[in-house]
């Protein structure tokens, strides 16, 4: 009777992570409840089968964000050219909120190596944990770079672990400048990679502000892992693509919508 009171609660607990954070992962609820990676599976399995969650590959999706699946990761070189006008302009509009003596973060992308590109070569402290943006910014000499290490994803190139993670503990900023992979007013601002969205929701915790920089293709796109809701956001920089009920939806939560 007492494990099959623990095996109901936990399935609950499991239930309530999924719509909190979008997705699971089978490692980590192993580790987190003290049980088997088939016993997870199994409640997985149980709570899929009602409607719960969807499976996924080594975890599970909140069942709302099945409808398209997924968005697929592109290639980078692909992400790098796509949009180049409409993110140099979002980078532009992007750089102009920075003041000189700002601490901020900047999160991996190509929007981001954009912002990057034009910022200007003041007194300012920048937190990366992108290596493009290190490159981009390197010449920049009044710039002082901090670099969040760990191990480099070559897939976007950039770095992620627990060693990244580690390193916001002692910091704070007062921007923080967040990519985007997926933006959709349910499911929330998403990514592909969830050590990637494991370290935004830190660098979401060190900021004082948080902006998301993203073009408008990326509305509608739901990815497997979620960061924070749209509501998280204090502002939204995009192009002038952008659908009427994003900016709808940013006039109702208080989020300051910038067009570039």
């Amino acid at each position: 009777m007492v494990a099959t009171r623990d095996t109901s609660h936990r399935r609950q607990q499991i239930s309530e992570l999924v719509r909190q954070h979008g997705s699971v992962q089978v490692s980590s609820l192993a580790q987190q409840f003290g049980v088997s990676l088939q016993t997870v599976r199994k409640d997985l399995r149980y709570l899929s089968e009602r409607g719960v969650m969807a499976r996924a590959y080594g975890g599970g999706i909140d069942s709302g964000a099945v409808g398209p699946a997924p968005a697929a990761e592109p290639h980078y070189e692909a992400k790098r050219t796509a949009y180049l006008d409409e993110k140099r302009r979002i980078g532009v509009r992007a750089a102009a909120m920075v003041q000189p003596g700002d601490t901020i973060a900047i999160d991996s992308g190509t929007t981001s190596m954009q912002l990057a590109e034009a910022l200007p070569d003041i007194d300012l402290t920048v937190v990366t944990n992108d290596f493009g943006v290190l490159t981009v910014l390197s010449p920049k000499t009044r710039i002082n770079l901090v670099m969040l290490g760990g191990e480099l994803r070559r897939k976007n190139m950039a770095f992620y672990g627990g060693l990244t993670v580690e390193a916001l503990d002692a910091l704070h900023v007062d921007l923080l400048f967040l990519g985007v992979d997926g933006f959709d007013l349910e499911r929330g601002i998403t990514t592909h990679y969830e050590p990637e969205a494991m370290l935004n929701r830190k660098m979401v915790e060190a900021a004082r502000a948080v902006v998301a920089i993203t073009d408008s293709s990326k509305f509608g796109k739901v990815c497997l892992h979620r960061i924070i809701p749209v509501s998280g956001l204090d502002a939204l920089i995009t192009d002038t693509g952008a659908p009427a009920e994003v900016a709808d939806a940013c006039r109702a939560l208080g989020v300051d919508l910038q067009l570039a």
